[in-house]
């Protein structure tokens, strides 16, 4: 569909057409994919330890944010992809519900945070995989050069499995879900085990709100943000087969588990580390390392690793591939450049949208790592940045609730009205205030106005480029006649 303006963007009038040849994707995801794509997505072990750095408060922050930002989450995702079907996601959600700036705002966001999140990602990867080389050579993550050529090459693979296509990209995801599992299954089973030979030094006192509690706010936040994901599969609506029935049962699977395991995994850190000793990229490997050694299995540490870094490629193959589809469906409606729209003729991919991510993102990853005092610094900031731009389309998501529970026909929708309110009300006021404390530092910044600097700044800017491409590439958009009335849309819609 091309949504033409005619004068300003503020008077978009829309019309429909039908194009010579329509972008063809390939329904390759079933229920099962979908379930490992939701936790491989979900379930990220890497914001795991920058979350119990802060003790074990952070587990009362974790049961509130299931209960008022996961659970209202899944019943936004169902609602809207239920009457919303398509490729797009939050995207087209906001852009149904609101118009077409704020659909492009909520893809923007959704698709520029990934661009701040996926080099977390591969720094997390190099943090993790340096044990697989023995434990002498940990310090290695701490090495800018190596950090960044390992995360460089990571990203070149991804983008070009993700290329190749979900045919062959999803058994990433697939198998990154599986060592998603055995991580946290080893990670878990040796805290258990510690703890019923030798005891713990966590007291219930570790469990309470501390008296200057400002480093702590920054992980709610944080949290929020790790249980972003539930949508990811609606962005890749047309790639679902029978993505009606098979969706509501992957959201209730998917989002079960990956709650347990964060709880799960929090407790063990906190157990195994302690709050104080605890690295954000390495603190994973650090508590397997511990208590593998205090249990007698050393021998696990390398072969742990070896999981765990297929499980961190795959967390950045799904958002990778999963984000790319924003700028895939904004090139279509012509807000971007048109070529973003491309699908590639042997793989039915979007190849041009990925390659341009890819390309943001090691600009990106070259800039944070020269720019910042530390590897771990440069992790914390770029994550806080990534949160804020993240939550940004779920205001919309859980606005849409509302708005629909305004309306005296609530239409052909899922849920009844109180459902809508209660979900759209605690959603929307959680996620506000998880964007409102992503911008208190982490007790990993060591220059409090720089990091304000950095945070105000980039969000600024990302969200003023969004209305540029909107206002003013926008304008520029080519007019096409109306080829007539009832044609159908490439993205599906009516």
């Amino acid at each position: 569909m091309r949504n033409l303006l005619f004068g300003s963007p503020r008077e978009a009038l829309s019309t429909t057409t039908q194009p010579a040849v329509q972008p063809h994707l390939i329904r390759a995801l079933g229920r099962r994919d979908l379930v490992l794509l939701f936790v491989v997505a979900v379930f990220n072990l890497n914001v795991v330890p920058s979350i119990a750095a802060n003790g074990g408060v952070t587990i009362w922050l974790w049961i509130i944010s299931l209960l008022l930002f996961f659970w209202p989450q899944g019943i936004a995702v169902i609602e809207l992809a239920h009457r919303y079907p398509g490729e797009g996601g939050v995207y087209l959600w906001a852009k149904e519900v609101f118009g077409d700036f704020h659909g492009f705002l909520s893809g923007w966001c959704y698709w520029t945070n990934n661009m701040l999140y996926v080099p977390t990602v591969m720094l997390y990867f190099v943090g993790v995989s340096v044990f697989a080389l023995g434990s002498g050579h940990a310090g290695l993550a701490d090495n800018k050069n190596f950090a960044m050529a390992a995360s460089l090459a990571l990203l070149a693979l991804l983008t070009i499995l993700n290329i190749v296509g979900l045919g062959v990209g999803k058994w990433l995801n697939n198998l990154g879900a599986i060592g998603t599992f055995l991580a946290a299954a080893v990670l878990i089973g040796l805290g258990v085990t510690v703890w019923s030979r030798f005891g713990t030094t966590v007291t219930a006192a570790d469990f309470r709100i501390p008296r200057d509690p400002r480093f702590v706010l920054n992980s709610f936040g944080v949290i929020c943000f790790g249980l972003v994901g539930l949508e990811l599969a609606s962005v890749m609506g047309d790639e679902i087969q029978d993505p009606q029935k098979t969706l509501p049962g992957a959201v209730a699977w998917g989002g079960i588990l990956s709650g347990a395991l964060y709880i799960g995994a929090t407790l063990t850190l906190l157990v195994a580390v302690g709050k104080n000793d605890i690295n954000v990229l390495q603190g994973i490997m650090q508590a397997v390392s511990h208590m593998a050694g205090k249990v007698g299995v050393a021998w696990i540490i390398t072969p742990f690793a070896l999981m765990l870094s297929l499980s961190i490629a795959g967390i950045g193959s799904a958002w990778m591939g999963g984000s790319a589809r924003i700028p895939f469906v904004a090139g279509l409606d012509s807000y971007m450049p048109s070529w973003l729209g491309r699908v590639h003729p042997k793989y039915a991919t979007p190849y041009a949208a990925l390659i341009v991510q890819a390309v943001v993102s090691l600009i990106l990853i070259v800039i944070n790592f020269y720019a910042s005092g530390g590897v771990q610094e440069t992790f914390q900031t770029m994550l806080s940045l990534a949160v804020v731009l993240q939550l940004v389309p779920f205001l919309y998501v859980f606005a849409a609730l509302l708005q629909f529970a305004r309306k005296k026909d609530l239409g052909d929708g899922r849920y009844g009205r109180g459902t809508l309110v209660f979900a759209g009300s605690c959603g929307f006021l959680t996620t506000l205030l998880g964007i409102v404390l992503a911008f208190f530092p982490a007790k990993q910044i060591t220059s409090v106005w720089k990091y304000e600097a950095k945070m105000f700044g980039f969000t600024l800017f990302f969200l003023a480029l969004a209305a540029f491409f909107f206002f003013v590439y926008g304008r520029h958009k080519v007019l096409q006649p109306e080829i007539g009335k009832g044609t159908t849309s490439v993205l599906g819609l009516p």
